[in-house]
């Protein structure tokens, strides 16, 4: 299972053209909101995001904490501390508190606006830039800041199209921004994980190879999941024979009772996507290149 020699280039024009539109806006921000994907720390952060936002202050939230792999994701938690991140795992579905969020906040722009109050300058709202990759849970983010649908959401990418400033309460205004990735995927376990866990169209790769990507990624990881979802104890030599097995147990069959491969790959990437694989972290600190 391996990517072409040549890099994968999946990036968009409104991609380019957003991250223009954010350093054309730059001047206005006071705190940057970057969104990454607790299931994946590291395949899921913007690899130019320090020349997009420059030096402006950040606080890394981490969406669908609920359903990752918390031994594994508190290690990215320290990792990116250790870095100077101001850290924030949130778990969105379940726990709508964002105290933790608004006393951050106030916090890193204590600073900027006592700057303002010697200057004999009004506090102002405090702009807030919210950037990430595509489907890492900005909008429903923004929907539990707002307490009602402000934005749409949806579990592709792509779902917002343009900047737009949106209005959270009488202290705070935010940025909405598309979601934006790098030119080009040259590492090959990010763009499987980015496809696996829908942050980039799965046909960007081959369909079949994402689904090994994930039955592998799962049986070295969480092989007691594959067991309980779909009854599967070990990988076959050729993964089609798994697909096989997988197919029978959730009933992928045409006429004559024959594998719809079509199908159970579906079913695989979809288990995933819709999150009823939960605990699991694809990303591992001891695989990354620095």
């Amino acid at each position: 299972m391996k990517m072409n020699n040549n890099p994968i280039n999946w990036y968009p024009g409104h991609m380019a053209k957003t991250k223009r539109l954010v350093k054309e806006q730059l001047d206005l921000i006071d705190l940057v909101y970057e969104v990454i994907d607790a299931r994946m720390p590291y395949s899921s952060k913007i690899k130019d995001i320090d020349e997009i936002i420059k030096n402006k202050p950040r606080i890394l939230i981490m969406t669908k904490y609920d359903l990752c792999d918390k031994k594994e994701t508190d290690k990215w938690i320290k990792y990116y501390q250790d870095k100077n991140y101001n850290v924030l795992p949130l778990d969105l579905e379940t726990n709508s508190n964002l105290k933790p969020l608004f006393d951050l906040t106030e916090e890193l722009m204590t600073k900027t606006n006592q700057k303002r109050e010697q200057k004999g300058m009004l506090k102002r709202k405090t702009r807030v830039l919210i950037i990430g990759i595509p489907n890492v849970g900005k909008s429903t983010l923004i929907n539990r800041l707002v307490g009602k649908k402000a934005v749409s959401v949806g579990n592709k990418p792509g779902v917002t199209k343009q900047l737009s400033w949106i209005r959270i309460n009488e202290k705070l205004e935010l940025l909405d921004t598309p979601g934006v990735l790098w030119p080009k995927l040259d590492d090959e376990k990010v763009a499987f994980n980015l496809a696996s866990l829908t942050a980039i169209k799965e046909e960007i790769l081959p369909l079949f190879n994402v689904c090994e990507y994930i039955l592998n990624t799962l049986y070295k990881y969480y092989p007691e999941k594959l067991n309980e979802r779909y009854k599967i104890t070990k990988l076959d030599d050729d993964i089609v024979d798994t697909l096989d097995k997988i197919g029978k147990i959730r009933g992928c069959l045409i006429k004559g009772g024959q594998i719809d491969y079509d199908k159970v790959i579906n079913v695989i990437i979809n288990d995933i996507k819709n999150g009823y694989f939960k605990n699991i972290t694809f990303d591992r600190i001891e695989s990354i290149k620095e």
